[in-house]
C-alpha cells in the first residue's frame, strides 16, 4: 500500500441506498478498491475472496449480527474495522470496542465524519507500511526523486540534495500523491501546530522545490498548485 487511498475496503450494510452512498463518497474521496456485501454470507464470501484493509460493519444484518461476523473475521486475519449501529446504546459501543473494533459510529452520521474517521483508522493501523512505501522512489518524468536518501537524481547522473524542509514537504505530497494536500496540512506537517507567520515561507520552499524535481519550473508538470486550497503532487498518468 502506497498511500491510505490503496486500502482495500469491505462495506457490510443490509440497507442498498446506504451502501451505494458510502462508496458513492470513498470513491470521491480518492479510495478506489471498494467491495460492498448485503449479508454476513456475503461479506464471508467477499472476505475469502480478496481480503480487505479495512472492514465496516453493520451491526444488524439479515442473517447474523456484525459482532459475531467480526469474531469470524477476525479469527482469519487481523484487520481494522469500523462498526456502525442504528442503536444509539453505550453498552453496544462498548462491547464493539471490547471485540477490538477500531471505531464505532452510530446511524445517522455526517460522512465527512465518517471518512474522517476511516483516513484515522488506516493512517494509524498501517502507518509503518505507508512510511515504508513513500521512503522508496518517486518517477517524476526523466527525474527520480530518492526520499530516503533526500536526493533528486538527473537524467544526466547529477544529483540535487533535498533540504530538510523540502523533503518534509515532497514526503507529505507523496503520501498522498495524486490528491490535495491543503495548506494547513502542510505547514503542520512541517513545522507542527505553531506554524503561524509560514506562509510565506511555505511558497518559497516549494519554488525551490520545483527548481529542483520539475524540468521547467515555470510550467510545473508534477507539484502542481491548487488556487486558494493547497498543493498535489500529480499521478503518473498525468500528461
Amino acid at each position: 500500500m502506497q498511500t491510505i487511498y490503496d486500502a482495500r475496503l469491505l462495506l457490510v450494510d443490509d440497507t442498498p441506498e446506504l451502501l451505494e452512498l458510502l462508496c458513492e463518497h470513498l470513491q470521491a474521496a480518492g479510495y478506489r478498491s471498494i467491495v460492498t456485501a448485503a449479508d454476513c454470507r456475503a461479506a464471508r464470501a467477499a472476505f475469502a475472496q480478496q481480503r480487505p484493509e479495512l472492514m465496516i460493519l453493520d451491526i444488524n444484518l439479515p442473517d447474523g449480527d456484525g459482532f459475531a461476523l467480526f469474531r469470524q473475521l477476525q479469527a482469519q486475519a487481523d484487520v481494522p474495522a469500523l462498526f456502525l449501529s442504528a442503536r444509539d446504546a453505550d453498552a453496544d459501543r462498548l462491547f464493539g470496542l471490547g471485540l477490538g473494533a477500531d471505531d464505532y459510529l452510530t446511524k445517522p452520521f455526517l460522512m465527512q465524519e465518517l471518512l474522517l474517521r476511516v483516513q484515522h483508522i488506516l493512517q494509524r493501523a498501517y502507518r509503518a507500511e505507508l512510511q515504508r512505501g513513500a521512503a522508496g522512489h518517486l518517477q517524476l518524468g526523466r527525474r527520480t526523486v530518492e526520499l530516503a536518501d533526500a536526493l533528486v537524481y538527473l537524467p544526466d547522473g547529477k544529483t540535487l540534495p533535498l533540504t530538510v524542509t523540502e523533503r518534509a514537504l515532497l514526503q507529505k505530497l507523496a503520501e498522498n500523491r495524486g490528491h490535495i494536500i491543503t495548506y494547513d496540512a502542510l505547514y503542520e506537517a512541517v513545522w507542527g501546530q505553531d506554524y503561524y507567520g509560514c506562509e510565506n515561507s511555505l511558497n518559497v520552499h516549494m519554488r525551490h522545490l520545483r527548481e529542483k524535481i520539475e524540468e521547467n519550473a515555470s510550467k510545473p508538470r508534477w507539484l502542481l498548485t491548487v488556487r486558494g486550497i493547497g498543493y498535489k503532487l500529480a499521478g503518473e498518468e498525468q500528461p
